[in-house]
């Protein structure tokens, strides 16, 4: 069993044992009913990447190659374009979230990144001095909120920091998400922003370091709780798996294809779960 599979089991079963329900939630099912959830709060969990401790899950298949081309919709392309998402990178599933009819999502995600020049920004502060603390990505932009209907940004804030361990430099990252949906998203967000740091790291040519992973509310819809007692009977398979990014050191960001990660050892257990998104 996995770092992550150990994690996933203890915070279903917390979530199960100790949550309590949520009040006046704003998430509606597809038939119109609200979508209540039972949630825990505070939740932090580390992996050590260089050790090979990566956050996402045996129990069920995660959709990995997907998840990681949202992370270049939002943070190469700077884009909130359904119309980029789907005919560059064939993904789908945030036709969900679209706004009106303007085939965006508002001004969220990607449209706050260009707005700011944020990864630019991040990349110019690391050369001139690896060390600084200031390597913050905030996508929690009030005026960008108020400019626009849409879904306010779950994981809104990523920070970066390097170290020096036996003349090797080491790229960490925090995530920190305002809420999370345990069973669907947890390891699809964990592991776009495990890709992200690796981007970064690449860029420099350095290693990849600790990913840093903090929920502030962690919940499982009412409509899941089924799936949740089976992924708590299901036993995970025996793999490690690990992603890696076939290019070399020192290639630009901006230059990354999704293509050019790769999931290793990675056998989930099957079959696939089912979910009815809240919306």
């Amino acid at each position: 069993m996995t770092k992550a599979d150990q994690i996933f089991k203890a915070n279903i079963q917390k979530i199960m044992d100790e949550g309590v329900f949520s009040e006046q939630a704003r998430p509606k099912y597809k038939d119109g009913s609200t979508a209540n959830s039972k949630y825990i709060t505070g939740v932090f969990t580390e992996y050590n990447l260089a050790e090979g401790e990566f956050p996402i899950t045996t129990l069920r298949p995660i959709p990995i190659k997907s998840a990681i081309k949202e992370v270049f919709w939002i943070y190469q392309d700077q884009s909130n374009s359904l119309d980029v998402l789907e005919d560059k990178y064939h993904v789908h599933y945030w036709n969900e979230w679209e706004v009106g009819q303007t085939r965006t999502i508002g001004q969220r995600y990607g449209a706050v990144v260009r707005k700011h020049h944020i990864i630019s920004k991040i990349l110019k502060q690391l050369e001139e001095n690896p060390w600084n603390r200031r390597n913050v990505i905030s996508l929690w932009d009030y005026e960008a909120f108020e400019e626009s209907e849409g879904l306010l940004p779950c994981a809104f804030q990523t920070m970066f920091d390097v170290r020096r361990v036996d003349g090797k430099l080491y790229l960490d990252a925090t995530l920190i998400q305002r809420s999370n949906d345990m069973l669907v998203a947890h390891h699809i967000n964990a592991m776009q922003y495990v890709a992200l740091q690796m981007m970064v790291a690449k860029h420099f040519g350095w290693q990849v370091g600790k990913f840093f992973y903090f929920v502030n509310n962690l919940h499982i819809y009412d409509n899941q709780f089924p799936q949740a007692q089976e992924l708590l009977k299901r036993q995970p398979t025996n793999c490690q798996p690990k992603l890696v990014l076939n290019v070399p050191d020192g290639t630009d960001f901006f230059a990354i294809k999704p293509e050019d990660f790769e999931l290793q050892d990675y056998e989930p257990v099957a079959p696939q779960l089912r979910f009815d998104l809240a919306i």
